[in-house]
This record gives C-alpha cells, sequence and structure tokens, in this order.
C-alpha cells in the first residue's frame, strides 16, 4: 500500500500528501507518544474537519490492513481530545476508520451534499467493503474499548446500501456477543444496533435484564408489538431506576458519561418518545407521564413534559374547552412542580403551540375550572 500508492499526485487538507506514508508509518512505532502524534496528524490532514481528501481512502486502507498488529495494542491516555480514557491504540483507529466511514455515508443518508469532492466520496465508498471485512473481527476482541469501538465503525459502514447485505452477517456476530457477555451497556448498544438495521430484536423482550428488555422495546420492529408496548411502560412508572442503568449525560451535566447508540438523548427520554408514539390514548400514557413529573424541569421540557403536553392535547386547547380528568391531573402535577417553572421563556413557544396559556397561575386557573386570561 505504501510503496504502490502515488502519494505526491494525492492530497489532504494541507496540499500534496507526500507527507502520508510517514504517518502510516509512525502507528506502528514503539513509542506510543509517536503513535499518538501520527494519529493526531492523520486526523488533521486526511479527515480534516471530517473532511474526505484523495488521500483519506488509502490511507484507510493502510489503517485497516494494519489492526490486527500487535503494536496497535499500545495503551495511550490522549489517542483523542474527545477521549482520554487509557485505551489501546487500536480503539482509536477504529473509531477513526468510523468517522471516515460516517462521513462517506453522510450524502448517502441525509441526500445532501457533503461538502467533499464525489471522487474522493465514491474512493472511500469503494473501499468500504474491506475496512468492513478488517472491522469486523474486532466486535470479538478481549479489550471492551476496542469492541465498542469496533461496534460503532461496523454501524458507520452499514449506513451504506452498499453494504446492506452485510448486515445479517454482523447481527449474527452481535447476537453472539450479547448471549456472552456480562457488561450491561455493552450488551444494550447492540441490542439497540441489531434493532436499528431492522433486524429482529424481540427475543430480549424476555431478557432478565429490565435495561435489556426495555432496549428491546425500543426496536422499530417493535411496533405494534403489545409485550414492548408493556415493557416501555413498565420501566417508565420509574423514572430513576432507568436513569441508574446506564451513566448518560444529562441536560445538568452533558459531559457525563456517555450517550448509548441509536439514541438520541437520555434512554429514558427515547423511551418516553416510543411510549407517545406507540400509544394514541393519553389515558394510558398517564401513568408514565405522572411518574415523569419530578424530574422534569425548564431544561428538559424538549425531552419529556413537552411532548408529553402535546400527547395530552393532540389537537390543541381551545379557549373554553373543558379538561378531561387524565389532562387536569398532569397538568396539576406540572403546576405543583417548581423546577418547570423557571425561566418560562423556555417553554413558552410549547404552550404556545397548544393554545395553553404559558403562565403557571394561569395554569393553576384553568386546572381549577376558571378561564385564565391570556
Amino acid at each position: 500500500m505504501l510503496e504502490h500508492t502515488d502519494w505526491a499526485v494525492l492530497e489532504h487538507a494541507y496540499g500534496p500528501a507526500q507527507d502520508t506514508p510517514l504517518r502510516l508509518v509512525q502507528l506502528l512505532d514503539e513509542d506510543p507518544e509517536i503513535q499518538a502524534g501520527a494519529l493526531g496528524m492523520l486526523d488533521m490532514s486526511v479527515l480534516h474537519q471530517e473532511s474526505l481528501y484523495s488521500a483519506t481512502a488509502p490511507a484507510a486502507l493502510y489503517v485497516a490492513a494494519v489492526l490486527t498488529d500487535p503494536r496497535t495494542m499500545t495503551i495511550h491516555d490522549n489517542y483523542s481530545a474527545w477521549d482520554e480514557r487509557p485505551r489501546p491504540l487500536r480503539a482509536a483507529l477504529l473509531e477513526w476508520l468510523g468517522m471516515i466511514a460516517d462521513s462517506a455515508a453522510y450524502g448517502e443518508t441525509t441526500g445532501e451534499d457533503d461538502g467533499n469532492d464525489p471522487q474522493d466520496t465514491d474512493a472511500v465508498r469503494a473501499v468500504s467493503g474491506m475496512i468492513y471485512d478488517a472491522v469486523l473481527p474486532h466486535l470479538r476482541a478481549v479489550d471492551p474499548t476496542v469492541r465498542e469501538a469496533a461496534l460503532g465503525t461496523t454501524t458507520a459502514l452499514l449506513q451504506s446500501p452498499g453494504l446492506a447485505d452485510r448486515i445479517p452477517e454482523a447481527t449474527q456476530v452481535l447476537q453472539r456477543l450479547i448471549s456472552e457477555s456480562s457488561d450491561r451497556r455493552e450488551r444494550a448498544a447492540a441490542v439497540l444496533t441489531i434493532g436499528a438495521w431492522g433486524e429482529d430484536a424481540t427475543s430480549w423482550l424476555a431478557d432478565p435484564d429490565p435495561a435489556i428488555r426495555a432496549c428491546a422495546a425500543l426496536s422499530p420492529g417493535c411496533n405494534g408489538n403489545a409485550e414492548a408496548t408493556r415493557t416501555v411502560l413498565q420501566a417508565l412508572l420509574d423514572p430513576a431506576t432507568v436513569d441508574s442503568w446506564f451513566l448518560e449525560p444529562t441536560a445538568a451535566d452533558p459531559w457525563a458519561g456517555h450517550p448509548l447508540p441509536h439514541i438520541e438523548s437520555r434512554l429514558r427520554h427515547a423511551l418516553l418518545a416510543t411510549a407517545i408514539e406507540r400509544i394514541s390514548d393519553f389515558k394510558e400514557l398517564l401513568p408514565a407521564a405522572l411518574a415523569s413529573v419530578p424530574f422534569c424541569s425548564n431544561l428538559t421540557i424538549a425531552d419529556d413534559w413537552g411532548p408529553l403536553l402535546a400527547a395530552a392535547f393532540p389537537s390543541g386547547y381551545s379557549r373554553g374547552t373543558q379538561l378531561t380528568p387524565a389532562q387536569r391531573r398532569y397538568l396539576n402535577a406540572l403546576v405543583d412542580h417548581d423546577p418547570c417553572w423557571r425561566y418560562t421563556h423556555l417553554i413558552t413557544s410549547w404552550f404556545d403551540d397548544i393554545g395553553l396559556p404559558p403562565a403557571r397561575n394561569a395554569i393553576r386557573a384553568l386546572v381549577a375550572g376558571l378561564q385564565p386570561r391570556r
């Protein structure tokens, strides 16, 4: 790869790519500082700000080819600015390949211009199958950080429609991992990934671990599955327990923990969104809605009580309309919860969209059967 690639005619973010072979060779240096520096330079040059260049595809192929080299198991704590965990270089290289795959798949998954030269994107897509073949075995690696990175990279690669036929193979590997692993987060990530791929996740609705059952119930393939809906609602009755399953970022501390894959916010919020999507009768949602109130605040309205209010008033609220018992109970619980009413400019748009008055006293009057002023 190094000798038979004409690097002088290839380019990266800073011009001709003649320096790229040196950086690639340095990945296998005995000094972990040199290895980390080489990866940092490669990240800045052939994947600058997640952009692709003509040197990106051959560099990615080289990295994929050396993943099994023992020297990539050197431990370092500063392979990237976004993750300072001590981990093997192999995990960092896998993540780097995942970023390349994600960038190449962007136009395929969004339909938008990814800003890259189409030839550079096509070159990466053309070698994605070979990169996938090199990455897949690391889903069964001994080191958990390597397995985690391999899962993220496999997911990024399989976004491409051109690799859709590889999904069943990857699913079989993850199924085996789930059966053998004792790590809750790892098992949950694998179940969520299998579900996101459109593969059958219903067997884990009977898993002994309630966290795994909840993750399985989120699978799009469980839409219409009564058992999955019951699983979601049961989990939502105990928000504190759901939050204890995994260390996740919060509105108050966005840097705490790590988000689960295929979930845009917290698991609890994903469960709420799924319940709202699958259940049209707010009376059925009410127990979960009431259980969530102690965890709501003005900062979380987009993730919990805002969508729940919209579900409680699917046609909006018109002045003079009598509240249903379920609507009254939910509004009354919100009125009594102080954190929801701090800095109300953050919540006004949700109330305006529904037609409710965006003031605590006005909602209190509405619950009491009075007609508040707008």
